[in-house]
């Protein structure tokens, strides 16, 4: 078990990473897709249409986890955070879907009338996190732990994952 205050999983949630968000469909099974988010020491925040899945899903069932990977190989990390989502609406949902716009889009982007406003449109409510445990992990300890560096040693071991 970690906590947000651990450094590894501050690295992670500050960055400017693509995450994965999973919530539960109605029939049990459950719904994952990237998404683009924001940390703000709190609280995590993702914005999106209320129409998507994602929307729905935290609406009829708040249990949500969100993991983030560093997504290279020989020096894999990563921090799953499950927890309550509350869904925003109106202008706090315009002001955070502002921000998480300007983490992941250029100046440029936002201010090119056929990108910026498109996104902005589409993105209406924000999903609130509140964390309620986190799991972190590290490649680079894990190597030390079980494999005495073999990996660090030889980083050949290890195939490049596409991108």
């Amino acid at each position: 078990m970690a906590s947000l205050s651990d450094p590894l999983v501050k690295k992670l949630l500050d960055g400017r990473y693509i995450a994965a968000l999973a919530t539960q469909n109605s029939n049990g099974s459950i719904h994952m897709v990237a998404i683009w988010f924001l940390f703000d020491g709190s609280f995590i925040y993702v914005g999106t249409s209320g129409s998507t899945r994602k929307a729905r899903n935290a609406q009829a069932n708040a249990n949500v986890s969100v993991m983030i990977d560093s997504r290279d190989v020989a020096a894999s990390c990563g921090v799953t955070v499950v927890g309550t989502a509350e869904v925003l609406t109106g202008d706090a949902a315009k002001q955070w879907v502002a921000r998480i716009h300007q983490k992941y889009l250029s100046e440029a982007a936002r201010a090119d009338p056929t990108v910026g406003p498109v996104f902005a449109a589409v993105d209406d409510v924000v999903l609130r996190i509140t964390p309620k445990s986190v799991f972190c992990w590290d490649m680079e300890q894990i190597d030390e732990l079980y494999f005495s560096g073999a990996i660090r040693k030889n980083p050949s071991y290890l195939l490049p994952v596409e991108r």
